[in-house]
């Protein structure tokens, strides 16, 4: 969704200045923003996403109130090159110190990210999570699930408040029993459409029809209200409910038609990865985080006899791993991608998982912290995957954080995003545009 960026000038539209300015940025931004008709600091404002000021002049120290009555944060973008333009640091800086949220991009990729964010945050307030549960915490696992915070209203009701994002809750149990019902034949007539292209190992026609069913049932659902923007399914905790899991359905979705999954029907990390997808475009994902300095608590649960060995500072790396796996990984994230028979005893012996890589090197790890207003923020690098047989660690991801012992102490969730590339620019500017505070652990 584009955003509505209105332009703010001092004194006249027809300044030259401001004008060649103002038809640049149309130029410059037709993909990303609708700029619209200008209007003068101090006039009543017509509808629009954020405003933007293209020329800055010295009346800015004289209008401060004007300027603090404007939508925030305000865009300042000043330069031919889509940037702020450096003589405008000073004015920048006397507006934030009084007050003022001002962005002010330093390259035209942020300024892009800045746009994106913005109409992003109007088809939020316009979008739903649509999850599968029925009564999260009372199925496998309960000691466990019953202390997520996702399950709540308070969840529910802040994400709302704050983002506009309605959660729509439908039943796994009846999800589950539609798929049973779908016919052998019209599986075999969509996986006709994916086989060329989903790699699969060791899985059995059934457990394969099955996956397909599931995706299938989902996609009757999402036909039917287009505004729904990401799905989940409690697919672990309730997993008694279906003969497979949602992996290839989550895979396919994405793929075909741009869809963010939720593992476990965690709406706090399918909203982070909606945040990520639409304004960073970087290859994403969600696992679950085993500090090393977490020592047997994380050991148990992975079922595994040690943490593989590093060549050195152990205390400041992680093993990454969910459902078997690294997690569920779009084919067109990874390096290498195979749909195998499951992993974990929790699901049915019918399940499927995925078995994917994302690519080695720098890295960041994210997450929304309640109440919504703090990203948590860790920057590393994966150097290595490791692999445990007869455990449910079959290929995880290592990664090496900059300090492991404050991570284990501020971290938001066991539920992280896993991110490609150093991202935390990209970030700060996402974080500017919906007014959270960006905490970086390093």
């Amino acid at each position: 969704m584009k955003a509505r960026i209105l332009p703010i000038f001092f004194n006249s539209a027809d300044d030259p200045d401001f004008n060649k300015q103002f038809q640049n940025l149309k130029n410059l931004l037709a993909n990303e923003a609708e700029i619209i008709t200008p209007v003068k600091l101090g006039s009543k404002l017509p509808d629009a996403d954020a405003v933007v000021f293209p020329q800055m002049l010295g009346d800015a120290y004289r209008k401060l109130a004007e300027i603090k009555s404007l939508p925030q944060p305000i865009l300042v973008i000043t330069s031919e090159f889509g940037t702020v333009s450096m003589w405008d640091w000073e004015i920048n800086n006397y507006l934030s110190r009084n007050g003022v949220s001002v962005i002010a991009p330093s390259n035209l990729e942020d300024t892009i990210r800045a746009c994106k964010a913005v109409g992003l945050k109007r088809q939020l307030r316009q979008s739903k999570f649509l999850v599968y549960q029925d009564n999260p915490g009372e199925g496998f696992q309960a000691d466990i699930f019953k202390r997520f915070y996702w399950w709540e209203k308070e969840c529910i009701d802040s994400i709302y408040s704050k983002f506009g994002v309605t959660i729509v809750k439908k039943s796994f149990k009846e999800l589950a029993e539609t798929a049973k019902s779908i016919p052998d034949s019209e599986a075999e007539l969509v996986w006709q459409k994916w086989k060329d292209k989903t790699p699969i190992q060791g899985i059995s026609q059934r457990s394969l029809f099955s996956a397909v069913k599931i995706y299938i049932a989902v996609k009757r659902d999402l036909d039917k209200d287009p505004a729904i923007i990401s799905a989940g399914i409690n697919c672990l905790n309730e997993s008694a409910f279906s003969d497979t899991t949602p992996c290839l359905a989550w895979n396919i979705l994405f793929e075909d038609q741009g869809l963010v999954w939720g593992c476990e029907a965690d709406i706090v990390s399918m909203l982070t990865k909606v945040l990520i997808n639409k304004v960073l475009n970087v290859p994403f994902m969600m696992t679950n985080l085993y500090p090393f300095v977490m020592g047997m608590a994380a050991l148990k649960h992975e079922k595994i006899p040690y943490f593989p060995p590093v060549d050195s500072e152990p205390e400041n790396h992680i093993l990454a791993a969910h459902c078997g796996y690294l997690g569920v990984v779009p084919k067109s994230f990874s390096t290498q991608w195979a749909l195998k028979e499951k992993v974990l005893a929790i699901v049915d012996d019918n399940a499927v998982a995925i078995d994917a890589r994302m690519a080695e090197g720098e890295i960041t790890l994210i997450k929304l912290m309640p109440p919504f207003d703090t990203l948590s923020v860790i920057e590393g690098t994966i150097p290595f995957y490791a692999q445990f047989a007869n455990s449910d660690c079959r290929n995880g991801a290592v990664i090496k954080v900059p300090n492991g012992p404050r991570l284990v102490d501020e971290l938001a969730s066991h539920h992280y995003i896993l991110t490609n590339g150093h991202n935390l620019n990209g970030l700060r500017m996402l974080s500017k545009v919906f007014g959270l505070e960006c905490k970086v652990i390093d």
